[in-house]
């Protein structure tokens, strides 16, 4: 058994552990209060401009003009080359949020690539990042100081070579990936086709024009609408990532402060028994040496 002073200091240890966990537990649900206003408010305008930007993607699937449309509206069902896009965390210390993400990654990896599809990786976290190279996977594209600190344009920034390389032919098909915001308890892990726009949101109605523009302006407009749709796609996934992540962090604090206090429960006890072994001795001794003089 160990002696007093060694579960002592490891009492000490444990405690001040659970000071740290329950501190960063604070800390991560004050900025999940934060992240989750600014998640909110930017809900209803994704959902908003991934509806509209779905409708005209349908409408544009029905003409089947490739020469005239933009590559963001032609549906693409044998790509050759994948952009994958995913957002993982700048830090640890929030259980298996960061793990979700890089498994789900690896698995869409195994399936393209079992199709023959060659596969490239654009990274936003360091974790996402850290584990590819190490894994000695090349990435195309990395930031490690994007996702703990979202900004529209630093977001616009890093998405916009992704949108270059698929107008130009280099890939044809983007796919998002992140780890999201569901409930203060729940993360979900959420894969999207970013590019070609998707028809999931479509509901299209029978209209007499497919477009409400001027035909001279309508690439410029569908540009423009599509790039407003990619850079704000971004960003949001960006948001709901970082609130995930805060959601996961707090879960994984509050664990690590309840372990913790189970430890030092432990540690009390164990303790106390070592503190009444070593009275017992010391009572024998004593008893011992009394009967000896006797």
């Amino acid at each position: 058994m160990a002696n007093l002073k060694e579960i002592k200091v490891k009492i000490g240890s444990v405690k001040n552990t659970q000071k740290t966990t329950k501190a960063m537990k604070l800390v991560s649900s004050a900025k999940l209060t934060r992240t989750r206003q600014l998640s909110e408010q930017a809900r209803s305008y994704a959902k908003k401009i991934n509806e509209v930007l779905s409708d005209i993607a349908a409408r544009v699937s029905k003409v089947q003009d490739e020469g005239n449309i933009s590559r963001a509206f032609i549906q693409n069902d044998a790509p050759k080359t994948i952009d994958i896009v995913f957002v993982t965390a700048d830090k640890g210390l929030c259980g298996g949020f960061n793990m979700a993400t890089i498994k789900t990654v690896s698995k869409l990896i195994s399936e393209y690539e079992a199709k023959g599809i060659k596969v490239r990786l654009r990274a936003a976290g360091r974790k996402g990042v850290d584990f590819f190279s190490f894994q000695g996977i090349a990435l195309e594209q990395r930031v490690s100081d994007l996702s703990s600190a979202p900004e529209y344009d630093r977001a616009a920034e890093f998405i916009h070579a992704v949108v270059e390389d698929f107008r130009n032919k280099v890939t044809d098909k983007v796919v998002i990936v992140y780890n999201g915001f569901l409930n203060m308890l729940t993360q979900e892990i959420r894969v999207r086709d970013l590019l070609p726009i998707s028809l999931d949101l479509a509901e299209v109605k029978d209209t007499g024009s497919m477009l409400d523009i001027e035909p001279d302006d309508d690439e410029e407009v569908l540009n423009e609408l599509t790039d407003k749709y990619i850079d704000f796609n971004m960003y949001y996934a960006l948001i709901d990532s970082l609130a995930a992540e805060h959601s996961a962090r707090m879960q994984a604090m509050e664990a690590a402060t309840k372990n913790a206090k189970e430890k030092v429960d432990s540690l009390t006890v164990e303790y106390n028994k070592a503190r009444q072994a070593a009275i017992t001795t010391e009572l024998i001794e004593i008893i011992s040496g009394v009967e000896a003089l006797k």
